[in-house]
């Protein structure tokens, strides 16, 4: 995969992504996850996908990178549920 100067997507992935002709919802999802997985250390996930987003949203409304990229988005910004024992009254 052709590295990026990109800090967001620097191996390239969701710009590659977008240039698949015919690419469908779960090869979306499954090259997010390896986006999120490469994301350099130090580099803030919740900014970098916000900046994506940006970037090609507005130009690719239709396309199935842009519904992942809105989802993840909406579930980084929803409130996360502390679970177990932390949320129970003591």
């Amino acid at each position: 995969m052709p590295r990026n100067d990109d800090p967001n997507d620097h191996k390239g992935l969701i710009r590659e992504a977008y240039r698949i002709d015919g690419i469908t919802l779960p090869e979306c999802r499954s090259i997010f996850l390896d986006w999120a997985l490469s994301l350099p250390e130090g580099r803030d996930q919740r900014q970098a996908l916000s900046d994506l987003h940006a970037s090609y949203a507005k130009d690719e409304v239709d396309h199935p990178m842009t519904q992942v990229l809105t989802e993840g988005l909406q579930s980084a910004q929803a409130p996360k549920r502390r679970g177990g024992w932390r949320s129970r009254n003591r």
